[in-house]
């Protein structure tokens, strides 16, 4: 149970949340949030036409709305914007979204009432999950088809997940003893603007871009160990000089990981080559690069996630509803871009490293890494399976955040097309991770024909885990199976797990 003290929310807390993890307010929150709610209240007594309110939304802004049809006013705009297409998000994504939304509306200028908010730290409990098309929004006046699909099942409408079956959203409710929302003024508008839907995907793009970083570093130093590659390239001295911070952490790693390798050992005088392929020998400059750039969008996401971008916003100090633009996603946007190219590169170098060591005339191990070159094809294919998803990623790679289209009749002139620069993330992570997953495997069958020589004991620990499920290619068999075996490795943390500590995004 993660408890969310608003605007203090650790990047640590909202990955246990991603990763199954529940969420609940702290005891403090719920006055803030009942003084937010009395605050529109008075607004409301003024008599004065307020955005979002007692007014039409976006381009109907200026119509206004009687006092009598307020409660269907924030109805009809949940109705109406629940108009997303697509497959279902993810669960664990969703479920990131409400606790985001939670957060948010906590900080007491959403305007909400506190029975609204304990409705979603309720569905959050029990585990209810509102059915959310991936797509419709274009990450500007909030997500608010997402936003939509999770509000109207808080009024009966919709679907639910329960248990991984999908009810209509009145029966899930009602099975959970849980009553359907009637909303109150501005409750609609509060539960649709906002940017907690593409920032939930940034941030799960975010984590596994974090898990597939780490075990990038270790895949890249067994194949450095494989091609029997050189360390001097990770020696302190020439990081210092140039004095970017991932790139030193990156190399201490990768030193850290070869330490005390026989295979290292075994040709550090009379080595005829001089200098390494970029592939190995600059692993810190483009790793370290990727970790800095990762750590910026995290930064940035952090704060997103830590942040209240509805609007308008309620200021109960002196009674106003501010209307501005805090639900333009726009530094989301950035951030899932910066995310894409990590992962992009990532993927790329780790392609590269495996070209090389199927490569006899680069890495001097047998062809394709079999004993028996011809007769058997050995790693051949599985090589431009990861050519093949690198040029995936890199068509996915292309920025979404240089995009717009107006919406809402020229109201919305500019969006910043977050939520599918951020929902692509996933995609990405997974293609990169089955690339690191074959360079997993090519690097322990590389490292197989130094024996009896050995590796550093961290990268035998690895060596000894892969082989516990993935024997020595001897000759070809189905190779499917082993992929999916190093692929759930990876995916899995294990890799890692078997490491010493790596750096990350903290």
């Amino acid at each position: 149970m993660v408890v969310l003290h608003p605007s203090e929310v650790f990047l640590l807390e909202w990955k246990s949340i991603y990763r199954g993890g529940a969420a609940r307010l702290p005891d403090s929150a719920w006055p803030v949030i009942a003084e937010s709610a009395q605050a529109v209240e008075r607004i409301l007594a003024k008599g004065e036409p307020v955005y979002g309110i007692n007014t039409g939304f976006g381009k109907l802004a200026s119509v206004r709305i009687s006092d009598g049809d307020l409660e269907t006013l924030q109805r009809n705009i949940v109705l109406s914007h629940a108009a997303g297409t697509g497959e279902p998000s993810p669960v664990p994504v969703i479920r990131l979204m409400m606790a985001l939304k939670l957060a948010s509306l906590a900080q007491g200028a959403s305007g909400v009432r506190v029975e609204t908010v304990k409705l979603i730290e309720a569905l959050l409990v029990q585990g209810l999950t509102p059915v959310v098309p991936c797509q419709g929004s274009v990450g500007a006046s909030g997500d608010l088809a997402p936003l939509a699909h999770m509000a109207a099942a808080m009024i009966g409408v919709g679907e639910i997940f329960v248990d991984g079956v999908r009810l209509p959203a009145a029966k899930a409710l009602a099975e959970a003893g849980l009553a359907p929302l009637v909303l109150g003024p501005k409750e609609g508008l509060a539960l649709l603007n906002g940017t907690q839907f593409s920032t939930a995907n940034a941030l799960a793009g975010l984590f596994g871009a974090e898990l597939l970083f780490q075990s990038a570093l270790v895949t890249g130093a067994l194949s450095t160990e494989a091609a029997k590659g050189s360390d001097t390239p990770f020696d302190p001295r020439i990081h210092r000089l140039r004095r970017h911070v991932g790139q030193m952490e990156t190399a201490a790693a990768l030193r850290e990981l070869m330490a005390g390798s026989a295979i290292r050992a075994s040709h550090l005088k009379q080595d005829e080559r001089v200098q390494d392929p970029y592939c190995l020998r600059c692993q810190p400059q483009v790793m370290g690069a990727a970790l800095d750039i990762l750590r910026q969008a995290a930064t940035t996401l952090a704060n997103e996630a830590n942040g209240v971008s509805d609007n308008p916003l309620i200021f109960v100090d002196t009674d106003e509803a501010l209307s501005g633009g805090n639900f333009h996603a726009e530094p989301v946007a950035f951030a899932a871009d910066i995310i894409a190219l990590a992962v992009c590169e990532i993927g790329s170098i780790a392609e590269r490293r495996i070209a090389m060591l199927v490569d006899p005339a680069l890495s001097g191990l047998p062809a394709f890494l079999t004993p028996k070159p011809g007769l058997n094809s050995g790693f051949m294919i599985p090589q431009v399976t990861a050519a093949a998803l690198v040029s995936e990623n890199k068509q996915k790679a292309y920025p979404a955040s240089v995009d717009s289209i107006p919406t809402s009749a020229n109201q919305e002139d500019h969006v910043s097309m977050a939520a599918h620069g951020a929902r692509r993330l996933l995609a990405m992570v997974d293609s990169a991770t089955a690339i690191i997953g074959i360079e997993l495997l090519a690097a322990v069958q590389g490292c197989d024909f130094h024996a009896p020589l050995k590796s550093s004991p961290v990268l035998e620990a690895v060596r000894a885990l892969v082989r516990k499920q993935v024997p020595y290619l001897s000759d070809d068999r189905h190779f499917h199976p082993d992929m999916e075996a190093a692929n759930h490795l990876v995916r899995s943390g294990a890799v890692i797990a078997a490491t010493s500590d790596l750096p990350g995004l903290s």
